[in-house]
């Protein structure tokens, strides 16, 4: 045997072995590793997207838990307001009965103390006559002398 033949026959070989490797064992290997490539780049993509949209959620939550803050102070600040409101009316009110009280307390008072000098002249009066029918000893007709008993409690 010759080695050149040997070499061009092992070359030859080699070279069959090679075409049929690349055109039915290659395709059998790539094929998965492809399919395996494509699943891995959807995933990749997927998880971008995935990232993405988290982020867009996060900001769209602060943005909703800010708003809801921005509300949360508008309802606290109306509250305080008529809070306030409700204190300013409650105190005009109660000032309004307050001097509404105290004029009636005055009016009440002013009834009661005519009432108290009415009585005082009265009893003046009938003092007066009764010290006037002592001195005279004799007893005046309270309705001939009533001008003069009106007269004497308007003085008095």
């Amino acid at each position: 045997m010759n080695i050149n033949l040997t070499l061009v026959v092992q070359m030859i070989v080699f070279v069959v072995l090679i075409w049929f490797t690349m055109k039915f064992v290659w395709p059998m290997i790539l094929g998965p590793m492809e399919e395996r490539e494509k699943r891995i780049a959807a995933g990749l993509a997927a998880a971008d997207k995935g990232q993405n949209e988290l982020a867009q959620s996060r900001d769209r939550a602060d943005a909703i838990i800010r708003e809801a803050r921005e509300r949360a102070t508008q309802i606290v600040e109306q509250a305080q307001r008529q809070a306030n409101d409700l204190v300013e009316q409650a105190k005009g009110s109660a000032s309004s009965e307050g001097a509404r009280l105290v004029a009636a307390a005055k009016q009440q008072i002013e009834l009661e103390t005519s009432h108290a000098r009415e009585a005082l002249r009265r009893e003046v009066a009938t003092i007066a006559v009764s010290a006037a029918s002592k001195v005279l000893e004799r007893e005046i007709d309270q309705r001939t002398h009533a001008d003069l008993l009106d007269k004497l409690a308007t003085q008095i």
